[in-house]
């Protein structure tokens, strides 16, 4: 059984799935990012959004949101190698940084994060 619960940003309610990742991906924009952010306790920044725009487009090159050990790969790849570790990436998006990021982008939870 799914539980949904909404967040109201701009006039416009969107649905949540019980781990807070968005419902249907296309109710995301920058200002719902800044929203599910804030919910994570997280000021987004020019660092962060590199990570957002990066996974956004392997999302829609794949359909899948990469695990953290993924994550880390694709942005050594993109951004270079200092901020392809994973201490940086903790930094940016705490806890699990696939998942953060993941939900704040407006993507799916990584398959493989539990």
């Amino acid at each position: 059984m799914t539980s949904t619960s909404f967040i109201e940003i701009n006039g416009r309610e969107i649905a949540l799935d019980k781990d807070g990742y968005l419902v249907q991906l296309a109710d995301w924009d920058e200002d719902v990012a800044t929203s599910l952010a804030s919910e994570e306790q997280i000021t987004l920044d020019p660092a962060h959004w590199e990570v957002i725009n990066l996974l956004r487009v392997f999302y829609n090159r794949h359909q899948m949101s990469p695990a953290n050990r993924a994550l880390v790969n694709l942005v050594k790849r993109d951004l270079g190698p200092d901020k392809g570790k994973s201490i940086y990436l903790m930094k940016l998006f705490r806890g699990s940084p696939a998942k953060t990021a993941s939900k704040i982008s407006g993507l799916p939870k990584p398959e493989n994060c539990l």
